[in-house]
């Protein structure tokens, strides 16, 4: 087991994945995000199936930034409930897990918008 993680979240399809991808590397938060093709989400939500278009966001970072992460992406999401997972990394390359541990490493946590 490593200390690096993915981190899966969706956005609404759209120009915001995009810029919740940049807020998250600019702060540090994260080494790399990737941004899929828009999909179609089906998903069940307070009594009701709902339908809309998303992308998912595969965002590589390390144990100790999950909860920034968590934090950032809640203040800068508009669903109610934004998906947040968190996968374990067993292995990898040394030197791609060397890259995501330097890009992420302890910065000041940037401040929460109130």
């Amino acid at each position: 087991m490593t200390d690096v993680v993915l981190i899966l979240t969706t956005a609404p399809a759209g120009d915001l994945a995009e810029q919740l991808a940049r807020t998250l590397l600019e702060e540090g938060l994260a080494a790399c995000i990737n941004i899929g093709a828009p999909m179609v989400a089906l998903y069940r939500w307070h009594g009701a199936i709902e339908r809309d278009e998303e992308q998912a966001l595969v965002i590589k970072s390390t144990r100790d930034r999950i909860e920034s992460v968590r934090t950032r992406i809640g203040a800068l999401h508009p669903y109610e409930l934004p998906e947040f997972l968190v996968l374990d990394v067993g292995s990898g390359s040394d030197a791609y897990l060397d890259w995501v541990r330097a890009e992420t490493r302890s910065r000041p946590d940037p401040p929460v918008p109130e």
